[in-house]
């Protein structure tokens, strides 16, 4: 029984720090997006796209993780 708790908590660390490295890329990759879209051509917003739709990945990532991992035994 021991064990198996040690398991459980190794597992919720592992899931907790994929989150932050998943936060962590996305905050130090953003702006090299945006820096990369201004240097090169500013007429259509693209990096907006990009940012949004990673953003909507972080919330659920954060929500699997956070909210909905707590349910877990």
């Amino acid at each position: 029984m021991k064990t198996r708790f040690n398991i459980d908590t190794k597992t919720n660390k592992n899931l907790k720090l994929g989150f932050r490295i998943h936060l962590l890329v996305f905050l130090l990759a953003t702006p090299i997006i945006f820096i990369t879209w201004y240097l090169t051509d500013t007429t259509y917003p693209w990096p907006l796209w990009s940012t949004a739709a990673w953003a909507v990945g972080i919330l659920f990532h954060y929500l699997g993780v956070f909210v909905f991992g707590k349910n877990k035994i």
